[in-house]
């Protein structure tokens, strides 16, 4: 099983308002940058969105370190949040539905495929990986931005 490792950022400027996301992906050396974004988003559907879109870029089943500063996404699996969903009807802790339903079952799926490990690091920081994420996920706002 080849041994990938996957970086991921999201971006939105206005919560909901343009997003964007990125992802790099990287295998012996080799890096691929992915990115994209939608006009009316939010940011933690930029930050699945980011990890989706690298899984989805895999041709085969692959063991990948995930690294996101989303600990939304990140703890859901860590921390067994999506497993408390399913058994609350897809209700969060104070009974109001999980948002963003349809990607978290697109992110399943796909966890499904690949052997995964989580990681978070942290945002905004000296991570060089991390930031060239953000980078590119709010280049993407700005294309955005730029074309309205």
């Amino acid at each position: 099983m080849k041994k990938i490792t996957l970086y991921t950022d999201g971006a939105c400027s206005g919560n909901p308002g343009v997003g964007g996301w990125g992802s790099i992906l990287i295998f012996e050396n080799k890096e691929k940058e992915l990115s994209g974004g939608e006009l009316l988003t939010t940011n933690n559907k930029m930050e699945l969105m980011a990890v989706i879109s690298g899984l989805k870029a895999l041709k085969e089943p692959c063991e990948v370190n995930i690294y996101s500063d989303s600990a939304y996404v990140v703890n859901a699996f860590l921390n067994n949040w999506i497993e408390n969903w399913k058994k609350n009807g897809w209700k969060t802790s104070n009974k109001s539905d999980v948002q963003n339903k349809d990607l978290w079952l697109e992110l399943i799926a796909l966890t499904h495929t690949h052997k995964i490990i989580w990681h978070k690091v942290k945002g905004h920081a000296d991570n060089e990986l991390n930031n060239r994420c953000d980078k590119l996920a709010r280049n993407e706002v700005e294309k955005i931005l730029k074309n309205i």
